[in-house]
């Protein structure tokens, strides 16, 4: 297929700068008025999509099946598709805080570094990214606190913005990263800093840009469909018999880098680190035997589980990198049903998810997305497609 199939228009007032809140106005000390925003995940919209029937549902219904309009589907109202011994994969990686701010020695110019991943722990090497990076050059010297003592030396090039900086900071390692990352804030996405009004995430963001299940440390952007889930709803799951497990997929940034070729064929992703342990195969296996259906929560599941997949249709286990790109037509070895987030326009997220779905569906409903006000990217709201 061709890039500008892809192609939509996306009013900017839908794109998500934030997770789904609800608000309060309370009084404060002073007597003013303020509003407090409290986030709740699960009750960001849920679009439904039925890839046999080629059917879309928004609303929910009444005691009759008679749809509610105006009483859009909720993220959480996914459960009530699933049954007793179906299983939810979710991807177990954990956001840290990539985006540091500092000073360039002698001229004290302002510098964005985002940290990548680390090459070296012993050295205190990282692989990151550079902002302006024509001011950066080998051997400069790069200043993040006030106190001077968290310095890194610029020692190379690696692409146009790349960098490698050595960390000038002598201590254990654990010390050093939990002295690192204090400096950084949450790495969300540059659509959502560049939109908002003090162009930095905040420390809400530490904690909205996270899933419950993190805990594999090493993404520098978060598994979105994911940031939708709750402990209630995994609580939910466990009344109803339907078991998830978790693989891990340290999602980087390639899927924010445009696609710069219309013959799809030709567009290379990155490279991204991902593991499939034993226990994730033996429950989904296990489900997959016995008949149930198997929901890869997140475009970076569907890729992993795409990646370890054997001929059989099993899940094998899995240590090493993807740079797996999906896009239509493609036949799936794993899942029969997908949850994803709305994505931007000619997004490789949104290709992955019409491979999954069906390009002339999914498209379809991006349209109706657009037409009733759902909300886009990380922070956006999602669907459900099942294969019925």
């Amino acid at each position: 297929m061709k890039l500008s199939q892809f192609k939509f228009h996306l009013p900017e007032e839908q794109i998500a700068l934030y997770p789904h809140s609800i608000y309060h106005d309370i009084v404060n000390e002073k007597g003013e008025t303020v509003s407090l925003r409290m986030t709740r995940r699960d009750e960001a919209r849920l679009m439904v999509l039925h890839r046999k029937s080629q059917t879309i549902e928004m609303f929910k219904k009444d005691k009759k099946g008679k749809p509610i309009e105006g009483e859009f589907f909720e993220f959480r109202d996914a459960l009530d598709f699933f049954s007793e011994g179906d299983t939810f994969i979710f991807n177990d990686t954990k956001v840290f805080p990539a985006r540091l701010y500092g000073t360039k020695e002698k001229t004290d110019a302002k510098i964005e570094v985002f940290l990548l991943r680390e090459l070296n722990a012993d050295m205190r090497l990282w692989d990151v990214l550079v902002e302006p990076a024509r001011k950066i050059r080998i051997g400069n010297k790069l200043f993040f606190d006030e106190s001077g003592t968290m310095v890194a030396e610029v020692i190379d090039n690696t692409t146009s913005r790349g960098r490698t900086l050595r960390f000038l900071y002598d201590c254990p390692h654990e010390e050093f990263k939990k002295e690192l990352f204090a400096l950084g804030e949450a790495p969300l996405p540059r659509y959502i800093i560049d939109r908002r009004e003090m162009a930095h995430a905040n420390e809400q963001d530490l904690e909205d840009y996270q899933t419950i299940m993190a805990t594999e440390e090493g993404a520098v952007t978060a598994p979105a469909t994911g940031l939708h889930v709750s402990r209630e709803m995994l609580k939910r799951m466990e009344i109803k018999g339907i078991h998830y497990t978790t693989i891990t997929l340290h999602c980087g940034l390639g899927s924010f880098h445009p696609i710069e070729v219309e013959d799809l064929t030709k567009h290379k992703m990155d490279s991204e680190p991902m593991r499939v342990g034993v226990k994730a195969c033996d429950i989904v296996n296990k489900a997959k035997q016995e008949g149930h259906h198997i929901c890869a929560v997140g475009t970076s599941v569907i890729k992993a589980t795409e990646t370890a997949v054997g001929t059989d249709g099993m899940l094998k286990e899995y240590d090493g990198w993807t740079s797996k790109f999906i896009f239509p037509p493609y036949d799936f070895g794993l899942a029969d049903s997908m949850m994803a987030n709305f994505y931007d326009s000619m997004s490789p997220l949104l290709m992955e998810t019409a491979a999954f779905g069906g390009y002339d569906l999914v498209m379809e409903a991006y349209r109706l997305a657009v037409k009733n006000g759902y909300t886009f990217g990380s922070y956006g709201d999602s669907m459900l497609i099942l294969d019925d």
